[in-house]
């Protein structure tokens, strides 16, 4: 319900000042208290003239962009406005990009500039998109008479910022220089985070590293940051490594980002041992109260596929919140477990929060990974004539997912047509992987064409339509595909699978010969295979897509990197127990069908994490139902 504009009756400066405190918060929440705020600056005309009066009606009239015509028309009128009266509208202007040129105008009008003014306008144009136009006034800046006392840390900051993002390393190494030799805030933790963020930001980490190791203050924020830069470029040993001298580190305790940020690697690269020691600090300390932080412990178990922990995780919560629930929803789904989804989702509306967008889709998520048509159409219209949730690109790409892998294409290809958004990446490259299932090639184009637009470096696209064509016998086809690689320089990334044993992770190629234990690796397949095919397991040669011999298709596909991470598994963990490999691409269909078979030959549990979601093979079975 909206406040009532109050009405004021001033006639003294006291009376002026106790309004405009009165007004000022309201008016920033709500525009309908722009007539108040005139009403007061009218009314102020009647009083003796006062720079501190004006400034502090400037403050008020500047405080929402309803008024911000009016605060202009009385800088204009004011008999005298100095630096402050400038600095405030300025700084007003600047916080949309729609007055940037106004703020521009004004800014090149003020007689005095400081600090203020050069960072406001600075921050502005490198906010706004334009990072080159902040460089270039930091330059000017630098260049006018004056300007010793405006460049500080605040403006050198600003122009960080700016160097960052334009992603300009050989900017932002001039600064570095600049700040360096004038000894710009030599103490100030804020200035030199900005500079290791702007090393990272364009791609020099090694010089970021630089700069962080020689900060004279690092404080929580600053190790979690490099922390993370390390994580984000892909070294994730180097992020792992830090974060152990963090802990050894004298007067700086992990807070819950940097253990969300350690778990989540952790998570990306399933290092399951190292998550559990990170749990084990957090127990110990108070962060492992945070929601946050157990937020993401349960996506570092989920994404191990241990679902008990997840589960021990999520009971021990104080209170669950929104992320939380998503959190267990999404991870079921992955896991391969829908029930288990749609129990902990129908849980989660009970519990009186209202579910999000990004709910709905582990939801949807765990509807197309177990075929459910209906159900998951279902949810998809319950999302906003329930909920009143508009329907993003994600959900429309889940149920693209669902209906291609059904091999329900016309559906798919009508939402596509109708839907209110613009299709993303993921919903086209659903639409080409439900080709591939089922050999649709006229929609494997167009969802090919389509990514082809969005990414065309990304290998993905070319090696799924080769497949698809590959899959029908369109071999020529295929080698276009290739050669359309080659003269892109575009190279298909290579199937990888590694698993943990013994703190150590072991990584396997295609038909791998090196690593130590080759050849009882190789042995014991050799063996398994005889037993599968006494069981009627006869290799399915249509997974592998080169126009070769069939005897050599069997040889490809026996030693896909999976298999040999199973067979390593089994003859280095204690008979009985678990075992867990990852894999960097989609399982193929036959690999699947062995390794059910060598789940139930050898009766060990199997999981396999490949990019799309968990199988959990026992006995025969896999948790997918073959349907993935």
């Amino acid at each position: 319900m909206r406040t009532k504009p109050p009405t004021f009756s001033v006639t003294t400066a006291s009376q002026l000042h106790d309004a405009i405190d009165r007004l000022l918060p309201l008016l920033r929440a709500d525009a309908a208290h722009a007539p108040a705020a005139r009403a007061l600056a009218a009314a102020a005309a009647s009083l003796p003239p006062s720079t501190l009066l004006s400034n502090r009606l400037l403050h008020l009239l500047s405080s929402n962009a309803a008024s911000l015509p009016d605060a202009l028309a009385l800088l204009s009128s004011a008999p005298s406005p100095d630096r402050c009266s400038y600095n405030t509208l300025v700084a007003a202007l600047c916080r949309s990009p729609r007055h940037l040129a106004s703020a521009r105008a004004l800014f090149d009008r003020m007689p005095h500039r400081d600090h203020f003014s050069w960072s406001a306008i600075v921050s502005a144009y490198s906010r706004h998109g334009r990072p080159l136009d902040a460089l270039a006034l930091y330059r000017r800046m630098q260049g006018e008479p004056g300007s010793a006392d405006a460049d500080n840390q605040f403006t050198a900051s600003s122009a960080l910022a700016a160097a960052t993002a334009a992603r300009c390393a050989r900017a932002g190494r001039e600064l570095h220089c600049h700040v360096a030799r004038r000894g710009i805030g030599a103490g100030d933790a804020v200035m030199w985070s900005a500079l290791v963020d702007m090393y990272a930001k364009c791609g020099r980490l090694d010089d970021a590293r630089r700069v962080f190791d020689g900060m004279l203050v690092r404080d929580v924020v600053s190790w979690t940051a490099m922390v993370e830069r390390y994580f984000d470029a892909g070294r994730a040993g180097e992020g792992f490594r830090l974060f152990l001298q963090m802990l050894r580190a004298r007067g700086v305790r992990p807070n819950e980002f940097t253990y969300a940020g350690v778990l989540r690697a952790c998570a990306e690269l399933a290092v399951e041992s190292l998550g559990r020691q990170v749990h084990g600090r957090m127990s110990k300390s108070s962060v492992g109260d945070s929601c946050f932080a157990e937020s993401a412990l349960l996506h570092m178990y989920s994404k191990c596929g241990d679902m008990a922990s997840v589960v021990l995780v999520f009971e021990g919560m104080p209170k669950a919140d929104l992320v939380s629930w998503t959190a267990m929803i999404s991870g079921y789904a992955q896991n391969g477990q829908p029930e288990e989804a749609f129990r902990y989702f129908d849980m989660f509306l009970r519990s009186g929060i209202r579910p999000d967008h990004v709910t709905f889709v582990g939801v949807l998520s765990a509807c197309a990974h177990a075929g459910l048509v209906d159900k998951g159409l279902e949810v998809f219209h319950l999302i906003k004539d329930t909920y009143g949730i508009a329907h993003t690109a994600d959900h429309y790409a889940c149920v693209i997912d669902l209906l291609s892998r059904s091999g329900q294409f016309e559906r798919a290809e009508e939402m596509i047509n109708k839907m209110a958004v613009k299709p993303n990446k993921f919903l086209w490259a659903s639409l080409l992987g439900g080709c591939r299932i089922h050999k649709n090639v006229r929609l494997a184009r167009r969802a090919a064409e389509a990514l082809f637009e969005i990414e065309p470096e990304n290998p993905a696209t070319y090696v799924t339509l080769a497949n698809t064509y590959a899959s029908v016998g369109l071999f020529d086809e295929v080698e276009g595909v290739r050669k359309i690689m080659d003269a892109k320089g575009i190279t298909k990334m290579p199937a990888s699978s590694w698993i943990e044993v013994g703190r150590r992770v072991h990584v396997f190629l295609v038909g791998d010969k090196s690593h130590p234990r080759t050849e009882e690796i190789y042995a014991l397949l050799k063996k398994l295979y005889g037993k599968m095919r006494e069981e009627g397991y006869v290799a399915d040669t249509g997974f592998v897509l080169h126009d070769v011999q069939d005897e050599r298709k069997e040889h490809d596909i026996g030693y896909h990197s999976e298999r040999l991470a199973v067979a390593f598994g089994i003859i280095a963990t204690p008979e009985g127990s678990p075992i867990k490999v990852f894999k960097n691409l989609r399982i193929c269909g036959d690999c699947h069908t062995a390794i059910k078979l060598i789940s139930q030959i050898a009766q060990r549990e199997i999981i396999v994490r490949d990019s799309n979601i968990f199988h959990h093979f026992k006995n025969g079975v896999c948790s997918c139902r073959d349907y993935w």
